[in-house]
């Protein structure tokens, strides 16, 4: 897949911007605060449908400005199709292929599958379990259309039982045969959810040591490893089982807290080095090194499932990365044909010696 045009309209600090792309690598140059990564924020939003920075949709939008749009023109496999994402103040945001509206916004994800590569990728080791679960479900999501559906299924279910667990507290009353309603819908996507995320793990684990031998070249080995309420004592051959014994056990639990507290949405990956935490014996190296394993794992995973090269986008690496580790990931986007690759950097010089070591053809943005 390679986006050949991309037009802006009042989308975060840029009133109009438009690109004419290179197949292989793009690279936008400026002073911090010019807009560098608002504009791989964009790309990133034709991807999945919203930003990468976590911000609402609204928020995006040019300040005193309407309205923001996202125009693209995208070469695949056979043909080049038109995608369109428009975001009005005061309305849902639309997202059209071809001018056609798609019926829910989680038929567009696996489109158009992306990496980011970015310096807010710290917060995978450092923050919670949710954001964790996210980045997972993020990257299983666009390589299995039915995953994102089953998800927001399970979401939706268990908001409507928390609902319902405060509802009982509130009114000091209780009715658990009515609570029961949730548990065959809960166990169904859940299950699912489960197997497909231990499937996902277990065949990015191997692939992200392999990454991090090569960019660290350390004697240290690394793990990702899937940490689920529902790993112990699961039976393949009753998958939903184990699930419906969880609710029931915890069930006292959840009454005393107004909310479900076992289950797929408490899942986690714990990142481990030498079979301890890599935020705690890690050194910034060695986690930076870790990340970017990470990513390209899930670059190149994507690709083995869904058949289609996901685009690259790199921001701002090459401030916070060694020349080694720069020249190790270099060598790897190299030798892996990661795609389309689009880079954010400072300094235009640095940007066009690392773009003569790929050896691609490329185009420079001043920004």
């Amino acid at each position: 897949m390679i986006i050949n045009k991309l037009t802006l309209y009042n989308f975060k600090n840029h009133s109009e911007k438009k690109f004419e792309f290179s197949p292989q690598i793009n690279c936008f140059v400026g002073n911090n605060g010019v807009g560098k990564t608002n504009i791989l924020d964009a790309l990133h939003y034709l991807s999945v449908g919203k930003s990468f920075l976590g911000n609402t949709d609204t928020n995006n939008i040019k300040k005193d400005e309407d309205f923001f749009t996202l125009d693209a023109e995208i070469q695949n496999e056979e043909s080049e199709d038109t995608l369109k994402i428009s975001q009005p103040r005061e309305a849902k945001k639309v997202i059209k292929k071809n001018d056609k509206s798609y019926d829910r916004m989680a038929d567009h994800i696996g489109y158009l599958p992306s990496v980011m590569i970015s310096p807010y990728d710290s917060n995978l080791i450092s923050d919670s379990g949710e954001s964790r679960r996210k980045f997972l479900d993020s990257m299983i999501s666009q390589t299995d259309s039915g995953y994102l559906y089953d998800l927001i299924q399970y979401q939706k279910t268990i908001q409507q039982r928390n609902a319902l667990l405060k509802y009982f507290a509130k009114n000091r009353v209780w009715d658990k045969d009515s609570l029961e309603i949730y548990d065959d819908p809960i166990t169904k996507s859940g299950t699912k959810i489960f197997e497909k995320r231990r499937e996902f793990v277990a065949k990015l684990n191997p692939i992200v040591q392999n990454f991090y031998q090569i960019i660290s070249g350390g004697k240290e080995s690394v793990s990702v490893i899937y940490e689920s309420h529902l790993l112990e004592g699961f039976d393949s051959t009753q998958p939903d089982r184990k699930f419906r014994e969880l609710l029931i056990e915890s069930l006292e639990r959840d009454r005393m807290l107004t909310y479900t507290s076992k289950g797929i949405h408490k899942d986690d990956l714990l990142f481990e080095m030498d079979s301890v935490l890599i935020k705690k014996i890690g050194s910034q190296g060695q986690q930076k090194s870790f990340l970017i394993s990470l990513k390209l794992a899930q670059m190149s995973l994507i690709k083995e499932l869904t058949n289609k090269t996901p685009i690259l986008l790199l921001d701002d690496i090459f401030d916070k990365l060694d020349d080694t580790r720069v020249a190790q990931l270099i060598k790897l986007v190299n030798q892996e044909n990661f795609g389309q690759i689009f880079i954010t950097d400072t300094h235009r010089e640095r940007t066009e010696n690392v773009v003569k070591k790929i050896n691609e053809e490329s185009i420079i943005f001043e920004v």
